[in-house]
């Protein structure tokens, strides 16, 4: 089904989204191809092709999204899953995949829904309304699109957005950031929560292993960060790819002098898939490593994933236990109060 980028004109009566001009940017005719906007590459398609993520089609010069509520995945997981450790947490959150994405990253774990047209692979639908219902009805307090890359889906996203947060439920993007400023821009009043995978700090890497550029990526976490928007950032370390302690350096003190030092970091372990299985797991003493450069750059909340770890949250000020945590699963919440440590009064990142 190709369902055009115009919201629907039911919901559009009822709800004052202020995208009704959506296709304005998300089109630019010339004479033979169609630009679209909505991430950063910024694709000229030729009439009866799709632009790079597989997602949107040019019909006789007009832009058309493939893949409206045609969903690849979905489930009710724990928000830590996300990962989110410091939104809302102990929550569970309705997730979200759909099809496609503006990477080709090498280590792809979801390449099948990820680097796949919406045709070639089994989908469901699920309508805005829909999601908002399942959520409600799984005791969901949020709804998290992930999987792939939300981006892909813009205008689900948004319509889904506006329905949820009129019955209270927060919005997560799980992103890789690579979304274009306009993009963006529709996102921030929607999107109450993300969490953007900043997969190194050397632009050669981005262009190698996902066929993307880095700065784009940290133009959009300074604008999250600015927007007071909850931000998470997560980091997969790859052996001889992007775990040297001057990349990681660069990105912890990028974190801490352009958007905060409690802003979250998780440092997860890379494991061998897709066109990257000749390439081993990622040292455990790497993470480590990780974790004390990025606690040396000043960073509050150090996290690591795929691997044995402590996962749980202490105050940065005096080493309360603040947050008890199984793997993903959050025990105990205790000596937190109007979001701050009870025990030496230091004002926490973390959304209740």
């Amino acid at each position: 089904m190709i369902v055009e980028s115009i919201l629907y004109d039911k919901i559009d009566k009822n709800i004052d989204r202020n995208i009704k001009n959506i296709d304005e940017f998300i089109k630019e005719e010339s004479s033979k191809n169609v630009q679209c906007n909505v991430c950063n590459h910024r694709c000229k398609i030729a009439d009866n092709k799709y632009g790079f993520c597989l997602t949107r089609k040019n019909r006789h010069g007009t832009l058309y999204s493939c893949n409206f509520a045609s969903i690849s995945s979905q489930g009710i997981d724990p928000i830590e899953k996300k990962p989110l450790y410091h939104f809302l947490p102990g929550s569970l959150s309705y997730s979200l995949g759909g099809f496609g994405c503006n990477m080709r990253c090498l280590n792809c774990q979801n390449y099948i829904i990820s680097q796949n047209l919406v045709k070639n692979r089994k989908a469901i639908e699920i309508f805005p309304e829909k999601a908002v219902e399942n959520a409600i009805s799984n005791n969901c307090q949020s709804i998290s699109w992930t999987y792939n890359e939300p981006t892909m889906y813009l205008e689900y996203t948004l319509e889904t957005a506006l329905l949820s947060h009129k019955k209270g439920l927060k919005n997560i993007y799980v992103s890789n950031g690579y979304m274009s400023e306009k993009a963006l821009e529709l996102l921030i009043p929607k999107i109450d929560a993300f969490n953007i995978d900043l997969k190194s700090m050397n632009n050669e890497f981005y262009k190698d292993i996902c066929q993307a550029t880095l700065d784009p990526i940290l133009d959009n976490l300074k604008v999250i960060y600015k927007n007071k928007k909850h931000l998470e950032i997560t980091n997969l370390l790859i052996s001889d790819f992007n775990d040297s302690n001057e990349l990681i350096t660069s990105l912890t003190e990028f974190i801490a002098n352009e958007l905060g030092k409690k802003v979250p970091i998780h440092f997860s372990r890379f494991f061998p898939h897709y066109k990257m299985e000749d390439v081993p797991p990622t040292e455990i003493n790497k993470l480590m490593r990780a974790k004390e450069i990025a606690i040396e750059s000043g960073l509050k909340y150090v996290y690591l994933g795929n691997v044995p770890s402590d996962q749980s949250t202490y105050c940065p000020n005096c080493n309360e236990l603040l947050i008890e945590r199984n793997n993903y699963n959050t025990i105990n919440k205790r000596k937190i109060k109007d979001n701050k440590c009870v025990n030496c009064g230091e004002k926490l990142n973390i959304v209740f």
